[in-house]
């Protein structure tokens, strides 16, 4: 990947050379410094106040809750798992942290069920470090990525003066159905031919 960076800045660099653009050039690159660092100020921001959100969710005890209420979806896609295992507890936090938006407070969530999933692998005598089923489909389940409220989208369009940032909540609920309706489609089919 960086290869792939480094070519397109050198091909961008020759190119504003060739065509006289290389001041031009050299005052986009300051610019955009200077807007990934606003933006990243921004993005901080809001990724703080989502995170204490999260947090105060967590130890008021709506978190427990909505975790129990994920209870039948868990079920449904990870019916290999124990009822009381601690990786239930993870990939419910990671799933509720990504409907709302927060991929930030979602990927520690998703680390720790990849690992307790991991040792659910060796507790059954597998091999750890070959991904199960139930890794697969929570990989596969967290990037269809269903989200009510597409938090760094609207942060994202409200930096960059849009009139109306939440526009794109319709469309991105819309979009994150279908793709994670696929998902678990994709998923069900695939245990299914497992199975048989």
């Amino acid at each position: 990947m960086n290869y792939l960076w480094g070519f397109m800045i050198l091909i961008g660099v020759v190119y504003g050379a060739i065509s006289g653009n290389l001041p031009n050039v050299t005052q986009a690159a300051i610019n955009s410094a200077k807007e990934a660092v606003t933006l990243a100020i921004t993005m901080t921001g809001v990724m703080a106040f989502w995170m204490g959100i999260m947090k105060i969710a967590e130890n008021s005890g709506i978190m427990q809750s909505a975790v129990r209420g994920m209870r039948p979806v868990l079920k449904f896609l990870f019916p290999r798992i124990p009822k009381e295992h601690p990786a239930n507890h993870y990939i419910a936090v990671n799933m509720i942290a990504n409907v709302l938006g927060l991929g930030w407070a979602a990927t520690p969530a998703g680390l720790k069920a990849m690992q307790e999933l991991s040792h659910l692998q060796e507790e059954r005598g597998q091999p750890k470090h070959i991904a199960s089923r139930e890794m697969c489909i929570f990989l596969i389940i967290n990037i269809s990525s269903l989200q009510l409220i597409p938090v760094s989208i609207v942060a994202y369009r409200s930096q960059y003066g849009s009139v109306n940032p939440a526009a794109v909540i319709g469309p991105g609920l819309a979009a994150t159905c279908i793709s994670t309706l696929a998902a678990v489609i994709f998923c069900k089919v695939m245990d299914w031919k497992r199975r048989a």
